[in-house]
């Protein structure tokens, strides 16, 4: 069986997502090699001792050259996270010369079935990445990209490695939350790829992907195995805006998502049980563990200003810190 490497990165704050995330696609890419940048001591002794299988943990410092460092002077927090991750990526592969094809994921994502249908439509691509897939509704999103960096998979090839680079050196030039023509994070740069590279290859299959912007668009049924999408298995869910409350219980997204139609309820539930074995793990541990829970008043103040204020505010607050939206 082909061995498949990934790359992702977090803190201590979102530790229960992302350990979320490992243990599920350790369990559906069987073998698998996880590399972890660990944003913080926290995370890194945390996942050590957690001892996930194929998780490998990366600290900070092996990322940070030089070049990045200067970039990191000038990037929030978040913008930083977004910064790092074709750095990651390009650090990976330049470490690991045996590496044929690597994988970025985002932390908030689930798994719930093999990963092997994405890799079998990529076939010999040199990239793949996966749009967003907007509901019509939300289409008037597309400023902020095409494409969502959730799941980035690049080859070692002329196409692959040129893309990878010419991305990694973007990002570390400009990677702000701001919308400028033809830029937005490190994010809205995935929508020249098509045009430019030959090998790019943008996924079909509706099982990977589905997230809170698209998945009005689809027939999701539980059945004994997990959960179709128009009769499909569905690969992984993007849990973005997924949020851990300090009182008990979790908020799904904030209203700008659910207009269309109620949550998936059974994939959330699935998903919390997930988080709920992710804490519990932890506390095992550490059993004063708090990071990463929000409260219900700052995270009702943060989605009101989210649906009030102009993109130009929000792009603002998002630089300082506050990204509950």
């Amino acid at each position: 069986m082909t061995t498949r490497h990934y790359c992702t990165l977090f803190d201590k704050n979102y530790l229960f997502k992302g350990v979320a995330m490992l243990r599920s696609i350790a369990h559906h890419s069987p073998g698998a090699r996880i590399h972890v940048l660990c944003m913080d001591d926290t995370a890194a002794q945390m996942l050590r001792l957690l001892d996930i299988p194929g998780v490998m943990t990366l600290p900070l410092a092996d990322v940070e050259s030089d070049e990045v460092l200067a970039a990191k002077k000038t990037r929030s927090i978040a913008e930083y996270c977004w910064t790092l991750s074709s750095a990651l990526l390009w650090h990976v592969m330049q470490k690991h010369a045996d590496i044929e094809l690597l994988t970025y994921l985002d932390a908030d994502l689930m798994f719930f079935s093999s990963v092997e249908p994405i890799f079998d439509e990529m076939g010999g691509a040199s990239i793949l990445a996966i749009e967003h897939r907007y509901t019509p509704r939300l289409v008037k999103l597309l400023p902020y990209g095409r494409f969502n960096v959730q799941w980035v998979s690049f080859r070692r090839d002329a196409d692959g490695l040129a893309c990878l680079s010419t991305w990694r050196a973007q990002c570390l030039e400009w990677c702000f939350a701001l919308i400028e023509e033809g830029r937005h994070g490190d994010q809205k740069y995935l929508d020249a790829w098509p045009g430019r590279y030959a090998s790019f290859h943008s996924l079909r299959h509706v099982g990977a992907g589905l997230a809170p912007w698209n998945y009005p668009n689809y027939r999701i049924e539980a059945d004994s195995d997990g959960f179709r999408v128009d009769g499909l298995p569905l690969i992984f869910y993007h849990f973005h805006q997924f949020q851990i409350m300090s009182s008990g219980g979790f908020q799904h997204f904030s209203t700008e998502y659910a207009q269309d139609m109620a949550p998936p309820q059974a994939l959330y539930a699935r998903y919390w049980a997930a988080i709920e074995a992710s804490i519990a793990a932890v506390r095992q541990i550490d059993p004063q563990f708090a990071a990463g829970f929000r409260t219900a008043s700052t995270l009702t103040l943060r989605r009101l200003a989210s649906r009030m204020l102009p993109l130009p505010v929000k792009s603002a607050l998002k630089r300082m810190g506050f990204r509950a939206w």
